[in-house]
């Protein structure tokens, strides 16, 4: 057993004021560390707080001087680590952490720990949900909006913390150690701030980093990267596939999903229990399934966890239907793989929205989706040139200049029966503050179109 993680007294300096770094700090200074919060904005709104809890803030940049006093730095998820700002750190030989490995070396229950390029979200809320149908003491938490350092006081030894995990927060772990590890699939994404498509992957790796015999790996293994990668893990591995092209594993068997061994077949519940759309959600459900078996939930358990659950805000939302036309919010699909499988959970009809600031990827990898359903794209954003290029020769290509001009636009190329669907295939940085402020804006837009139409 390793010496306990102690802070009292050290210097600390957390980088980036955003949740998780405020999250942070206010454990740090908890926990009896001389705590400093730097960002490059001018004011941080928490100021106040933070003040109070004995937490020193410097706004306007990251002072060399800081730095360079540092005894551990904690860095935010969006704060590069490459920056040459770290270079002196680094050269000290001070540890350069993220809130996730700093969280994860106080709790005092099991994590579970789940990544992938796509679906995320989605995944952690069912296993949350289902483990708690099973009566289990849980903690949702991560990426997924509350800053796992929030969490480290009321984790107990019988706490089960479900963790959203993203590449730039594993990519700043040296210890972080999962109970059960998650990988969902592998597509190109982030590299606007990842250096290169092997240092994305390297980062998602690292979730199987520290994992000994004693913990497992869930795996997609229709994903040959995902596969390939875990092979490294010393965990038990668990695969799961939409496809049912494995003999052990959990799989979609008919009308059921079940559980397959080297003995038989386990019929957990009937596919119909699942209540969201697109087979990329159904690949969600087969992962958290496997997780909810591991941590021993029964198959009721699971069916009274999606029971009424037909998504997240902005992942595959239903929003309305005008005119014989349905709207479809998906602001979350923010790479082209995402985009393709939205597009796909489709029959027909589609007019996409896609566009915002690029991020990496090949716009040409929604050719085949939009050949067979698509009606129309209209493009928006910064990338619109990029969308355009890529796709004029597939489908009509209609271009607009806000979210309000592109809802209108889409709902007179979708009409009478189409499917309007916002899956923009970039990051929202361009128009909007994130995700979420996007996918609110397109709401807006559906429902005053609907009043037009009324009236």
């Amino acid at each position: 057993m390793g010496k306990p993680f102690d802070v009292r007294n050290r210097r600390v300096v957390v980088v980036g004021a955003a949740r998780s770094g405020i999250a942070a700090a206010q454990l740090l200074a908890a926990r009896g560390a001389r705590v400093t919060l730097t960002d490059l904005r001018p004011t941080i709104d928490a100021a106040p707080a933070l003040q109070a809890a004995g937490v020193e803030i410097e706004t306007g940049g990251h002072q060399a001087g800081t730095l360079a006093r540092a005894e551990l730095v904690v860095v935010s998820p969006g704060v590069p680590v490459e920056q040459t700002v770290f270079d002196p750190v680094r050269d000290r030989g001070i540890e350069i952490i993220g809130e996730l490995e700093l969280a994860s070396r106080w709790l005092r229950g099991r994590v579970i720990a789940i990544t992938g390029t796509k679906g995320k979200s989605t995944t952690t809320t069912l296993v949350g949900r289902m483990l708690e149908a099973a009566g289990k003491t849980v903690l949702v938490g991560g990426n997924i909006g509350v800053p796992l350092t929030s969490q480290v006081d009321q984790s107990t030894a019988d706490t089960l913390h479900v963790v959203e995990t993203s590449s730039f927060q594993l990519e700043t772990t040296s210890t972080f150690r999962p109970w059960i590890a998650v990988w969902l699939n592998l597509a190109d994404d982030h590299l606007d701030r990842h250096p290169s498509i092997e240092a994305y992957v390297d980062a998602k790796a690292r979730i199987f980093a520290n994992q000994t015999a004693d913990d497992w790996a869930v795996i997609n293994a229709d994903d040959p990267l995902v596969v390939r990668r875990s092979l490294d893990a010393s965990s038990r591995t668990v695969p799961f596939a939409l496809s049912g092209r494995i003999a052990d594993g959990f799989v979609v068997d008919g009308n059921w999903i079940v559980k397959r061994t080297t003995t038989g077949v386990e019929k957990l519940f009937l596919r119909t229990a699942v209540e969201l759309t697109g087979l990329h959600m159904l690949n969600n459900v087969l992962a958290a399934t496997a997780v909810a078996s591991l941590a021993g939930c029964d198959p009721p358990a699971m069916q009274r966890a999606l029971r009424g659950f037909r998504g997240l805000p902005h992942v595959m939302e239903p929003v309305a239907t005008v005119g014989g036309v349905r709207f479809v919010n998906d602001s979350k699909a923010t790479n082209v793989e995402a985009a393709r499988r939205s597009i796909e959970s489709f029959e027909g009809g589609v007019v996409a929205i896609i566009g915002g600031r690029f991020k990496g990827g090949d716009f040409n990898e929604l050719r085949d989706a939009l050949t067979s359903r698509g009606r129309a794209v209209v493009a928006i954003g910064e990338a619109a040139p990029l969308v355009r290029d890529a796709l004029r020769d597939v489908v009509p290509i209609v271009a607009a200049g806000s979210m309000s001009e592109a809802v209108t636009r889409a709902y007179a190329a979708a009409a009478p029966d189409g499917v309007v669907l916002l899956a923009p295939a970039c990051s929202s940085f361009d128009w909007f503050t994130d995700y979420a402020e996007r996918g609110e804006r397109f709401k807006s837009a559906v429902r005053q179109l609907e009043e037009e139409q009324r009236g």
